[in-house]
Protein backbone atom coordinates (compact mmCIF):
# COMPACT_ATOMS: atom_id res chain seq x y z
CA UNK A 1 0.00 0.00 0.00
CA UNK A 2 1.34 3.39 -0.94
CA UNK A 3 2.07 5.77 1.92
CA UNK A 4 1.58 9.52 1.76
CA UNK A 5 3.59 11.87 3.93
CA UNK A 6 1.48 14.73 5.31
CA UNK A 7 3.44 17.07 7.56
CA UNK A 8 4.71 14.90 10.39
CA UNK A 9 2.24 12.11 9.65
CA UNK A 10 2.28 9.15 7.34
CA UNK A 11 -1.09 7.95 6.11
CA UNK A 12 -2.15 5.14 3.84
CA UNK A 13 -2.61 6.50 0.33
CA UNK A 14 -6.19 5.31 -0.06
CA UNK A 15 -7.44 6.87 3.14
CA UNK A 16 -5.79 10.21 2.50
CA UNK A 17 -6.95 10.33 -1.11
CA UNK A 18 -10.52 9.53 -0.20
CA UNK A 19 -10.62 11.54 3.01
CA UNK A 20 -8.49 14.67 2.56
CA UNK A 21 -8.20 16.89 5.61
CA UNK A 22 -7.41 20.46 4.65
CA UNK A 23 -5.20 20.90 7.73
CA UNK A 24 -4.19 17.34 8.67
CA UNK A 25 -1.36 18.46 10.88
CA UNK A 26 -3.64 20.63 12.97
CA UNK A 27 -6.75 18.44 13.01
CA UNK A 28 -7.49 17.22 16.55
CA UNK A 29 -11.11 16.10 16.23
CA UNK A 30 -12.02 12.70 17.64
CA UNK A 31 -13.23 11.58 14.23
CA UNK A 32 -9.94 12.41 12.51
CA UNK A 33 -7.98 10.84 15.37
CA UNK A 34 -9.88 7.58 14.91
CA UNK A 35 -9.42 7.75 11.14
CA UNK A 36 -5.69 8.40 11.49
CA UNK A 37 -5.35 5.37 13.76
CA UNK A 38 -7.17 3.26 11.19
CA UNK A 39 -4.80 4.48 8.47
CA UNK A 40 -1.79 3.45 10.51
CA UNK A 41 -3.37 0.04 11.19
CA UNK A 42 -4.13 -0.60 7.53
CA UNK A 43 -0.71 0.62 6.39
CA UNK A 44 1.15 -2.10 8.28
CA UNK A 45 -1.06 -4.89 6.97
CA UNK A 46 -1.60 -6.26 3.48
CA UNK A 47 -3.42 -4.03 1.00
CA UNK A 48 -7.21 -4.09 1.06
CA UNK A 49 -7.18 -5.72 -2.37
CA UNK A 50 -5.13 -8.58 -0.90
CA UNK A 51 -7.67 -8.93 1.91
CA UNK A 52 -10.46 -9.28 -0.62
CA UNK A 53 -8.51 -11.85 -2.62
CA UNK A 54 -7.88 -13.84 0.53
CA UNK A 55 -11.58 -13.82 1.36
CA UNK A 56 -12.57 -15.32 -1.97
CA UNK A 57 -9.64 -17.71 -1.98
CA UNK A 58 -11.06 -19.34 1.15
CA UNK A 59 -14.86 -19.44 0.68
CA UNK A 60 -17.14 -20.37 3.53
CA UNK A 61 -18.56 -23.81 2.86
CA UNK A 62 -22.17 -24.58 3.65
CA UNK A 63 -23.41 -21.04 4.30
CA UNK A 64 -27.17 -20.93 3.86
CA UNK A 65 -28.05 -17.52 2.49
CA UNK A 66 -31.62 -17.74 3.78
CA UNK A 67 -30.42 -17.85 7.39
CA UNK A 68 -29.15 -14.62 8.98
CA UNK A 69 -27.12 -16.51 11.54
CA UNK A 70 -25.33 -18.47 8.83
CA UNK A 71 -24.53 -15.18 7.10
CA UNK A 72 -23.19 -13.82 10.40
CA UNK A 73 -20.96 -16.85 10.91
CA UNK A 74 -19.64 -16.64 7.34
CA UNK A 75 -18.91 -12.93 7.78
CA UNK A 76 -17.18 -13.50 11.10
CA UNK A 77 -14.98 -16.23 9.62
CA UNK A 78 -13.94 -13.92 6.78
CA UNK A 79 -13.20 -11.27 9.36
CA UNK A 80 -10.83 -13.63 11.18
CA UNK A 81 -9.13 -14.67 7.93
CA UNK A 82 -8.71 -11.05 6.88
CA UNK A 83 -7.75 -9.77 10.33
CA UNK A 84 -10.47 -7.11 10.18
CA UNK A 85 -11.01 -4.66 13.06
CA UNK A 86 -14.79 -5.15 13.02
CA UNK A 87 -17.36 -7.99 13.16
CA UNK A 88 -16.90 -9.32 9.65
CA UNK A 89 -17.29 -9.04 5.87
CA UNK A 90 -20.51 -9.94 4.07
CA UNK A 91 -21.22 -10.81 0.47
CA UNK A 92 -24.11 -8.79 -1.01
CA UNK A 93 -26.60 -11.67 -0.85
CA UNK A 94 -25.70 -12.27 2.79
CA UNK A 95 -26.16 -8.59 3.58
CA UNK A 96 -29.60 -8.66 1.96
CA UNK A 97 -30.53 -11.67 4.09
CA UNK A 98 -29.46 -9.86 7.25
CA UNK A 99 -31.24 -6.68 6.16
CA UNK A 100 -34.50 -8.61 5.84
CA UNK A 101 -34.02 -9.85 9.41
CA UNK A 102 -33.63 -6.33 10.80
CA UNK A 103 -29.95 -5.39 10.42
CA UNK A 104 -29.43 -1.77 9.37
CA UNK A 105 -27.76 -1.02 6.04
CA UNK A 106 -25.88 2.28 5.89
CA UNK A 107 -24.94 3.50 2.40
CA UNK A 108 -21.86 5.72 2.69
CA UNK A 109 -21.70 6.77 -0.96
CA UNK A 110 -22.12 10.39 -2.02
CA UNK A 111 -25.50 11.95 -2.76
CA UNK A 112 -24.44 12.16 -6.40
CA UNK A 113 -23.88 8.40 -6.54
CA UNK A 114 -27.25 7.72 -4.95
CA UNK A 115 -29.03 10.03 -7.38
CA UNK A 116 -27.25 8.98 -10.57
CA UNK A 117 -26.16 5.37 -10.03
CA UNK A 118 -28.92 3.97 -7.83
CA UNK A 119 -29.75 3.16 -4.24
CA UNK A 120 -30.91 0.28 -2.06
CA UNK A 121 -34.50 0.61 -0.79
CA UNK A 122 -34.49 0.95 2.98
CA UNK A 123 -30.80 1.85 3.24
CA UNK A 124 -29.76 4.76 5.45
CA UNK A 125 -27.72 7.34 3.47
CA UNK A 126 -24.79 8.84 5.38
CA UNK A 127 -21.96 10.20 3.25
CA UNK A 128 -18.42 9.13 4.18
CA UNK A 129 -17.09 11.97 2.09
CA UNK A 130 -18.72 14.59 -0.09
CA UNK A 131 -18.83 15.33 -3.80
CA UNK A 132 -17.28 17.27 -5.37
CA UNK A 133 -14.00 17.65 -3.53
CA UNK A 134 -14.04 14.44 -1.52
CA UNK A 135 -13.90 16.24 1.83
CA UNK A 136 -14.43 13.88 4.74
CA UNK A 137 -17.78 14.18 6.51
CA UNK A 138 -16.87 15.35 10.04
CA UNK A 139 -20.39 14.54 11.28
CA UNK A 140 -20.34 10.92 10.13
CA UNK A 141 -20.42 9.39 13.62
CA UNK A 142 -22.99 11.87 14.92
CA UNK A 143 -25.27 11.16 11.96
CA UNK A 144 -24.78 7.43 12.42
CA UNK A 145 -25.82 7.73 16.07
CA UNK A 146 -29.03 9.49 15.05
CA UNK A 147 -30.31 6.58 12.96
CA UNK A 148 -28.74 3.44 14.47
CA UNK A 149 -28.29 1.86 17.88
CA UNK A 150 -24.77 0.95 18.97
CA UNK A 151 -25.91 -2.56 19.92
CA UNK A 152 -27.68 -3.51 16.69
CA UNK A 153 -25.97 -5.00 13.62
CA UNK A 154 -24.96 -2.29 11.15
CA UNK A 155 -23.74 -3.04 7.63
CA UNK A 156 -21.86 -0.51 5.50
CA UNK A 157 -22.09 -0.27 1.71
CA UNK A 158 -20.18 1.84 -0.82
CA UNK A 159 -19.32 1.52 -4.52
CA UNK A 160 -16.81 -1.34 -4.25
CA UNK A 161 -16.14 -2.07 -0.55
CA UNK A 162 -13.36 0.43 0.23
CA UNK A 163 -15.03 3.41 1.90
CA UNK A 164 -17.35 1.03 3.70
CA UNK A 165 -14.32 -0.79 5.13
CA UNK A 166 -13.12 2.39 6.79
CA UNK A 167 -16.65 3.31 7.90
CA UNK A 168 -17.07 -0.06 9.64
CA UNK A 169 -13.68 0.26 11.32
CA UNK A 170 -14.29 3.81 12.57
CA UNK A 171 -17.79 2.96 13.84
CA UNK A 172 -16.42 -0.07 15.70
CA UNK A 173 -13.77 2.04 17.40
CA UNK A 174 -16.44 4.58 18.34
CA UNK A 175 -18.52 1.98 20.18
CA UNK A 176 -20.79 0.21 17.68
CA UNK A 177 -20.66 -3.45 18.67
CA UNK A 178 -21.49 -5.30 15.44
CA UNK A 179 -20.31 -3.65 12.23
CA UNK A 180 -19.90 -5.30 8.84
CA UNK A 181 -18.41 -4.30 5.52
CA UNK A 182 -20.26 -5.41 2.39
CA UNK A 183 -17.67 -6.79 -0.01
CA UNK A 184 -17.90 -5.89 -3.72
CA UNK A 185 -20.09 -2.87 -2.89
CA UNK A 186 -23.01 -1.59 -4.93
CA UNK A 187 -21.29 -1.53 -8.33
CA UNK A 188 -18.57 -4.14 -7.86
CA UNK A 189 -15.15 -4.40 -9.47
CA UNK A 190 -14.18 -3.12 -12.91
CA UNK A 191 -14.18 -5.58 -15.80
CA UNK A 192 -11.55 -5.72 -18.57
CA UNK A 193 -13.17 -2.67 -20.17
CA UNK A 194 -12.99 -0.73 -16.90
CA UNK A 195 -16.79 -0.92 -16.48
CA UNK A 196 -18.48 -1.66 -13.17
CA UNK A 197 -21.72 -3.57 -12.46
CA UNK A 198 -20.71 -6.32 -14.90
CA UNK A 199 -18.65 -8.65 -12.67
CA UNK A 200 -20.02 -8.60 -9.13
CA UNK A 201 -21.60 -6.33 -6.54
CA UNK A 202 -25.11 -5.65 -5.22
CA UNK A 203 -26.60 -4.71 -8.60
CA UNK A 204 -25.01 -7.62 -10.45
CA UNK A 205 -26.37 -10.05 -7.84
CA UNK A 206 -29.90 -9.04 -8.77
CA UNK A 207 -30.71 -7.65 -5.32
CA UNK A 208 -33.29 -4.86 -4.85
CA UNK A 209 -32.25 -1.38 -6.00
CA UNK A 210 -33.91 1.66 -7.55
CA UNK A 211 -32.66 4.35 -9.91
CA UNK A 212 -32.24 7.87 -8.53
Amino acid sequence: MNLVRVGSRTRCGFAFEQNPCHEPGACTSRFCAILAQQCRTVAVRDSWEAHQSRAFAAPIIGARMSEPEEARRAAAERGRQMNLPYAGALLPAEAHTMMKSGARLVDVRTRAELDWVGRVPGALPIEWNGYPGGKVNPDFLAQLAEVTDRNEPVMFLCRSGNRSHFAAAVATQAGWSECYNILEGFEGDRDQNQHRSAMNGWKRAGLPWVQG
